[in-house]
């Protein structure tokens, strides 16, 4: 993607949201090829234990290897919605999930397992397009469902503390009248 290509910029925009949340041991599921797990890192080094990027196809894995590798960050291959998973990855401090609930076919088990890989303290960051809703089919090729606002906030009633942005572009702000918001940035506390 070109520089000026507005989606590029807002994923980027994600990884600096969540960079202030970023410590000790880190997930980033659904990693893609990696740039947002070498930027947190770069960025965050010293509050970084370690970074695990795990997504779910081996050629992506093995161009962020490639391209984006660094001494705390590990790749490594894993499906979301596996219910090993949280035994297979163990527990984190921060957990980063952008742009994946859409992709997957139970939301619910996929927020299971990330609660359960969360320490207690621990901070949830995780993004979602808006939509239709749950079950509805959506224009895009690669999504189950787009939720309703509604529906990302009910992703989060087992935390402690939950606070909801919306994006626009790449600025993040509480809601406002009149403004039509197409993705929802949640920041949970377990």
């Amino acid at each position: 993607m070109k520089p000026t290509n507005g989606m590029l910029l807002e994923h980027i925009a994600r990884y600096y949201f969540a960079t202030p949340y970023i410590q000790g041991r880190v997930l980033d599921i659904a990693c893609g090829t990696g740039y947002g797990c070498h930027m947190v890192a770069k960025d965050r080094k010293r509050e970084l234990i370690e970074l695990v990027g795990v997504d779910i196809d081996d050629e992506t894995l093995a161009y962020a290897n490639r391209e984006y590798h660094h001494q705390k960050i590990t790749y490594q291959r894993g499906n979301a919605i596996d219910p090993q998973l949280p035994e297979q990855l163990g527990q984190f401090d921060t957990i980063l999930s952008f742009e994946t609930i859409e992709h997957v076919e139970d939301d619910l088990l996929f927020m299971d397992n990330l609660y359960r890989m969360l320490k207690p303290g621990g901070v949830l960051v995780l993004s979602s397009p808006f939509g239709r809703g749950r079950g509805q089919q959506t224009s895009e090729p690669f999504h189950v469902h787009q939720l309703t606002p509604e529906e990302f906030e009910e992703l989060f009633v087992r935390f402690s503390n939950v606070e909801i942005y919306y994006q626009r572009g790449v600025t993040f702000e509480k809601p406002r009248d009149g403004v039509r918001y197409f993705i929802g940035m949640a920041v949970c506390t377990k």
